[in-house]
């Protein structure tokens, strides 16, 4: 099984291989964690996403991570959460599975996610914890990698914590 952790605070500050950018389908930036990677990575990062753009939903595009401690950002797109009976859990595992394929056949190691579409796109964040440590514990690819969520606030913080401790 990977190792699993809860990180109360930017994902920014972990000393890691891959961050995990929750981003919008144009690549180009955004409020929230997508804001917050592109504003420290700076104007690069933009140049280098627009050829990859557009970006469905669940699937990934991989970027160096220019001047961050990460060696690479992987760019998903979750669901806009439109009351859970339009494919959104689908479609979250599926930028989980995809992020933890990536992982693996870069033979990297080590990842820090964010909560994806809990923000503004409007994910419940229970169930989307539920998705994302579900998928992560379970993922052939991921039994060796360690896998760091990290969270800033409360409400994210309690439903991946929780998560977390359902499946040790």
């Amino acid at each position: 099984m990977p190792r699993l952790v809860l990180y109360p605070g930017s994902l920014l500050d972990i000393e890691t291989d891959v961050i995990v950018n929750a981003a919008n389908s144009s690549l180009m930036g955004g409020g929230g964690v997508d804001g917050v990677i592109h504003r420290a990575a700076g104007p690069a990062l933009k140049e280098a996403c627009r050829p990859l753009a557009p970006c469905p939903p669940g699937e990934v595009r991989v970027t160096e991570g220019f001047g961050l401690a990460p060696r690479l950002i992987f760019h998903t797109v979750g669901p806009i959460w439109r009351g859970g009976q339009n494919g959104e859990a689908d479609i979250l595992a599926t930028c989980y599975r995809n992020c933890l394929t990536e992982l693996s056949q870069r033979d990297l190691r080590r990842i820090v996610f964010p909560a994806i579409s809990t923000g503004a796109y409007g994910y419940p964040p229970a169930q989307a914890a539920h998705i994302a440590v579900t998928i992560c514990a379970r993922h052939p690819l991921a039994r060796d990698a360690d896998i760091v969520f990290a969270v800033m606030d409360r409400k994210n913080r309690t439903a991946l914590g929780a998560a977390l401790n359902a499946v040790r």
